[in-house]
């Protein structure tokens, strides 16, 4: 058999303690939420409308929040229940948005009793119904899914990637999935080429998951088009800008997007929700996260309905003796949180919880100018040189030597000896900005 080599970026990047305490743990539905926070903004762009009002009584899938704009995302209830309260809340990584509180109590909908005959649909059909169902990407961007499946013209797509790196620490589900549902992924990439009118798809999978390859590879032997590559284990291997470089040897240029380089970039569990859009007819109301940490008994990875409180998961599934911080998504790219009141949203790939020696940055001391978060920086930046600008609000001119380039992938700030945090600033930073512009196009 001819040896594979696996492929990897070019700058920057780490080995991780990869902590995959769950890479072995079946999928299984958490408990059936006795109550939801659903919020009206859990994608990049407008927030939905709000449709509902409270005492409205809602059946599990119906349209609670309509996309407002091009860029937005419908709403779906995703529990049957009576609307209780419509409030002002946060999410993981907004503030005071609408949130709709449903208690549930009504019918749960089976909705995998038939499949839907869809291949005489045409392009608009498919790109309609997905985003009928809400869907967005569930690597953590949040991007609204018909968006980008809709290039704009003098965009033409050549390959879509589909990305299976999974590449942060203790995150498992999209392992998981890729093990799981291997037809049905596969089928939902061919959804995708049809609704692209694109023919060449790559799987890229981590070596740290060669089961998850070799189940693509073996069901793929007679489909040339779509083929799994395989790709070191190394993060940040799962953003776009390396895992295009990966791949395909192309770099998307600063302020760029993949399709200015003939991509498309989707994440396995997207994929899988697309399948079942189109499939079924059903929307986004659930997802697939791993709950996991240090000497935690009922660590493993759950389909959760979105809404659902991260307290309501802690009441039925446990948490660890001894932990120090609660990480919604991942330990590198995810937030810490205080407030278990805060719902799953369709991003949140993961709850971790993890003890002090697990986290990266404690106190913070004086840069002493190493350079280890120039070497590590997969984008090539100068992190230390961004922050201070940041740091002593030059914000103008840490724009200039690359701010806006930053993936916020923290690199930085685990390899920085004085834990400063860098990535804090960078976001602080970047949020500063676009409050600038923002207030001067009005």
């Amino acid at each position: 058999m001819e040896k594979v080599i696996a492929k990897t970026f070019k700058k920057g990047g780490l080995l991780l303690d990869e902590s995959k305490l769950t890479e072995h743990k079946s999928i299984e539905k958490s408990h059936y939420p006795r109550f939801v926070r659903i919020p009206m903004s859990q994608h990049a762009g407008a927030p939905a409308k709000l449709l509902v009002k409270e005492g409205d009584l809602v059946n599990e899938g119906d349209l609670i929040g309509e996309a407002v704009g091009f860029i937005s995302a419908n709403i779906h209830s995703s529990v049957s229940g009576k609307v209780k309260a419509i409030t002002k809340g946060n999410t993981f990584t907004q503030k005071n948005v609408d949130i709709v509180e449903i208690e549930s109590g009504g019918t749960i909908k089976n909705w995998y009793e038939s499949k839907r005959n869809y291949s005489n649909w045409s392009k608009k059909e498919f790109i309609e119904t997905i985003k009928n169902a809400g869907i967005v990407g569930l690597g953590g961007a949040g991007f609204p899914t018909h968006v980008k499946l809709s290039p704009p013209e003098g965009k033409k797509i050549e390959m879509v990637i589909i990305n299976g790196a999974e590449c942060e620490p203790y995150l498992t589900i999209d392992h998981r999935m890729m093990l799981e549902k291997t037809e049905e992924i596969l089928e939902g990439i061919r959804i995708i080429l049809h609704t692209l009118s694109t023919q060449k798809a790559i799987i890229a999978i981590e070596e740290n998951k060669i089961d998850a390859y070799n189940s693509f590879l073996n069901l793929l032997s007679g489909e040339p088009n779509i083929k799994p590559v395989l790709l070191k284990t190394r993060y940040p291997q799962g953003g776009e800008k390396q895992l295009i470089q990966a791949v395909i040897e192309k770099e998307v240029p600063s302020g760029g997007l993949p399709m200015d380089v003939g991509v498309v970039v989707e994440n396995v569990s997207t994929v899988y929700a697309i399948y079942e859009a189109i499939v079924y007819g059903k929307p986004l109301i659930e997802r697939g996260i791993t709950y996991t940490g240090e000497n935690l008994s009922n660590a493993g990875n759950y389909k959760v309905r979105i809404g659902t409180p991260v307290q309501s998961l802690i009441d039925d599934l446990g948490k660890p003796e001894n932990y120090d911080y609660i990480i919604a998504g991942g330990p590198m790219m995810g937030v810490e949180i205080s407030d278990t009141s805060l719902p799953i949203v369709k991003g949140t790939s993961g709850i971790v919880f993890l003890p002090k020696s697990k986290t990266y940055n404690v106190v913070n001391d004086p840069c002493i100018r190493c350079g280890r978060c120039v070497s590590v920086c997969p984008i090539g930046l100068e992190p230390t040189e961004i922050a201070s600008y940041v740091d002593n609000f030059l914000i103008d001119d840490a724009v200039k030597i690359g701010l806006m380039d930053c993936i916020e992938c923290g690199c930085c700030s685990y390899s920085c000896p004085s834990y400063i945090p860098l990535v804090g600033l960078m976001r602080y930073g970047k949020e500063f900005y676009r409050r600038k512009m923002a207030s001067i196009k009005k």
